[in-house]
């Protein structure tokens, strides 16, 4: 009983610190479970053992995770600096010329391009600077880019290396095989975004304001890169091979995942690609100094957090109270719903993520769910997937960061935003459930 009390305690604890920014993600998932096994170890109701064996045996479990994390974020960023996606942008304003219809998937097409770093921050600035003035000269809608701005960056936020796959991950002790699960229904997410959503608000601006012709002067004006400094780190000769490169690793990641002779470990191919994009682009010993250091805040802010996941875990689960958090909601739920579980936790993550940062969700109230799902019958990676299927609206939180930029960029409400982007937000969820259950990796029900 105190064991139980002690699990509810620390998670509430957990979730106010972080929700209120009392402490920092890293700090809490350090300290505040460590407080919390310390007493349980006092008061005599913590399983055998002690804090180091545990703190090691729960790092044991994220290291490869937070090494791949590592590699993948430094890629991108790479690839970002060389340049790898301004000439699809360039073709994308080229393509669109005056037509809204043509600006709107454009939008949606490059928003999906630049999301692939799973960086809302790097997307929102790529994708405002390319569109934002040519919105303002036909006079459409911000709204619609920022709508297919959040709605391209929530889908390709899915990747591993986007956040809360990561998390999952690490939480769950599941592979890199979740991507391949996950791909279906990104996919046609974003089919649904491209060829759905922005032709549905292009009929619209078209009926509105009709078609304006851009001049070359115009589109010359809207692609250029006037930066000095940015100008100096691209590497537009390099194109060709960063594009090849890009699309072999990624090919390869997900191939992996269904192809066992292929299969490599995906620390290991975002460390050689990290590499041989780094020798490429920028051969001189100083320039690649440079990139790295520039680029490694980013991933170590990541990474620290995936190491600490699994310090939370480790003290979590080897003092007892996730087994004794996750009997409890045993005795909660009532049996006869316990078949459906899969479905409860990916209807209880779209709440769960939009009013709870990530951190909270996936490290303080995941666990017991999945320890009550584990009882059910259901696995750790139908658990883990079902916890993302709410990713769909997280990033409408007031909790993201980065959507403060977006609006400030775009000049939009936030109310008037989240209500039109979650609209289109539910398709995408719905997607993601009706996906996953039908690819067989998500029962939907398990006779008990």
């Amino acid at each position: 009983m105190l064991l139980t009390i002690l699990s509810y305690a620390m998670i509430i604890v957990f979730m106010y610190v972080i929700m209120t920014k009392k402490m920092s993600p890293f700090t809490s998932l350090v300290i505040v479970p460590l407080v919390f096994a310390l007493i349980a170890l006092v008061a005599g109701v913590a399983y055998e053992g002690d804090p180091g064996s545990w703190v090691l045996e729960g790092v044991k479990t994220t290291s490869n995770t937070g090494i791949m994390l590592l590699f993948a974020i430094l890629f991108f960023s790479i690839m970002l600096d060389a340049g790898l996606f301004d000439p699809i942008t360039e073709k994308m304003i080229r393509f669109a010329k005056g037509d809204p219809m043509k600006v709107l998937i454009a939008t949606a097409v490059v928003a999906a391009a630049v999301s692939l770093n799973g960086d809302g921050t790097t997307t929102t600035l790529i994708c405002c600077s390319a569109f934002i003035p040519i919105y303002k000269k036909l006079d459409m809608k911000l709204m619609n880019l920022g709508v297919l701005v959040i709605l391209q960056n929530t889908i390709m936020n899915l990747l591993p290396w986007g956040g809360p796959t990561a998390r999952a991950m690490a939480v769950m002790d599941v592979g890199a095989e979740i991507l391949g699960y996950l791909v279906p229904g990104m996919v046609l997410s974003l089919a649904y975004v491209i060829f759905v959503v922005a032709p549905f608000m292009g009929r619209k601006e078209r009926k509105r304001l009709g078609i304006v012709d851009l001049s070359e002067e115009d589109m010359l004006a809207l692609t250029q890169i006037t930066d000095e400094e940015t100008k100096a780190i691209r590497r537009p000769q390099n194109w060709t091979f960063n594009m090849i490169l890009t699309i072999v690793l990624v090919g390869w990641l997900i191939a992996g995942s269904f192809i066992e002779a292929i299969e490599l470990p995906p620390l290991m191919l975002f460390l050689i690609g990290t590499c041989i994009a780094l020798m490429v682009n920028y051969p001189a010993l100083k320039d690649q100094n440079k990139r790295i250091s520039e680029n490694a805040g980013d991933a170590v802010q990541v990474v620290i957090l995936v190491f600490a996941a699994g310090i939370f875990m480790g003290l979590f689960q080897g003092s007892g109270m996730a087994d004794a958090l996750a009997q409890s909601f045993i005795d909660i739920i009532p049996p006869q719903l316990g078949g459906f579980w899969g479905i409860i936790v990916a209807i209880i993550s779209a709440p769960g993520t939009f009013f709870i940062s990530n951190d909270g969700f996936y490290f303080g109230v995941l666990p017991p769910l999945a320890e009550a799902g584990a009882l059910y019958g259901f696995t750790n990676m139908e658990m883990a997937l079902a916890s993302l299927m709410g990713q769909a609206f997280h990033l409408l939180s007031p909790l993201v960061a980065f959507i403060y930029l977006l609006l400030r960029l775009t000049g939009l409400d936030m109310g008037e935003w989240q209500k039109e982007a979650g609209k289109w937000a539910l398709g995408i969820f719905l997607i993601f459930v009706v996906t996953i259950v039908l690819t067989g990796q998500l029962r939907l029900f398990i006779p008990q």
